[in-house]
């Protein structure tokens, strides 16, 4: 899986790099799930990069930095987007992996598992 993040008004450290490769890395084993060539919708589809846009606001607060995170994964028929804003940067990144893991699992449970319990159930009908 490819991650690329992108900064504004934050220097891209190496230990920011990886601790956000580290969060966002886990969501790996949902997206190989959806490496399926049994699944007609995605024969021949690479799922294999995460946008992240990480930006630091400082102007109009009353006190500190805010930090926004947006994740973007395309997939087919339907790009999936989250974004969280806080105080703490760690914080933002791990929202928006847990909102990603929610989202991926409701694309896999409408786009790959409901039309296989569909199959399953008229091929138990004909029999």
């Amino acid at each position: 899986m490819n991650i690329i993040i992108k900064t504004k008004n934050i220097e891209l450290t190496e230990s920011l790099r990886a601790y956000v490769n580290k969060r966002v890395d886990g969501l790996k084993k949902f997206i190989t799930i959806l490496h399926d060539d049994t699944v007609p919708l995605l024969k021949g589809k690479t799922l294999s990069e995460v946008f992240l846009d990480i930006k630091k606001e400082t102007s109009r607060h009353k006190k500190g930095d805010i930090f926004t995170v947006e994740a973007t994964i395309h997939l087919p028929g339907r790009s999936l987007v989250a974004k969280a804003h806080g105080e703490d940067l760690g914080k933002a990144v791990t929202q928006v992996r847990d909102e990603l893991k929610r989202e991926i699992r409701k694309y896999k449970l409408k786009k790959i598992e409901l039309p296989r319990r569909k199959a399953k159930k008229s091929r138990k009908e004909i029999f």
